[in-house]
């Protein structure tokens, strides 16, 4: 159940404002909107079992400390990443010959592909060493976040400032991220070494969000 729960909540964190989510809505506005979410339920399935089964194997060759560096690194690059923003290159407008369920499902899973919740997803699968949980939570945080898309998307645009779901998702992000990082170099590390570590990497988060929101004005 943590396994689950965990992963559920990250992936509607890691979901909202992505280019998916974007689709989603992109997508009910020309189909039915139980048809693009079968269509994400089965795209979402199969790219997060990949994505479990690369996060598992990969705890069976690299040592198991690394893993969750890397992993709680991977936390605060979703952070920055989710600050940033996504946008939609087309994918919506593109044509098919495949029915609705078969375009939708194709166009999420080709966009997931090295997307934000694929990556979260691995380390997920990394952290929890739980297949099962870990897929059935993001599959499920998938559809939500997508159904939220869908059917609150534009009530919430109204009167939820988009930047602030960024930032609260974000903050999340690189809390986990702090966190993790902590917890592995604690235990390696003197107490103060540790801490000039953490002021390092918080000042180095600080200058890349800095330079994200700069880049966005422009």
């Amino acid at each position: 159940m943590a396994a689950f729960l965990t992963s559920l909540f990250f992936i509607i964190l890691a979901e909202m404002g992505d280019k998916t989510q974007l689709l989603a809505m992109a997508f009910a506005s020309r189909y039915k909107a139980s048809q693009v979410l079968l269509a994400v339920f089965l795209a979402t399935i199969v790219n997060h079992a990949l994505a479990v089964i690369v996060g598992t194997a990969l705890t069976n060759i690299v040592p198991m400390d690394i893993i969750k560096l890397i992993a709680a690194c991977s936390f605060i690059l979703f952070g920055l990443w989710t600050l940033r923003g996504d946008s939609l290159d087309g994918e919506e407008n593109k044509k098919s010959k495949f029915g609705p369920v078969a375009t939708v499902a194709i166009a999420f899973f080709v966009a997931e592909m090295g997307d934000k919740t694929q990556l979260t997803t691995i380390s997920l699968a990394i952290e929890y060493r739980n297949m099962f949980g870990v897929l059935l939570g993001t599959t499920f945080g998938m559809v939500i976040s997508d159904a939220i898309g869908i059917i609150a998307g534009v009530i919430m645009k109204k009167h939820i400032p988009e930047n602030k779901i960024k930032w609260i998702s974000a903050g999340v992000f690189t809390l986990f991220g702090l966190i993790g990082i902590y917890k592995i170099i604690s235990i390696k590390l003197n107490t103060g070494i540790v801490w000039l570590t953490m002021f390092g990497i918080m000042m180095a988060i600080v200058s890349s969000a800095y330079i994200l929101i700069k880049q966005k004005k422009i």
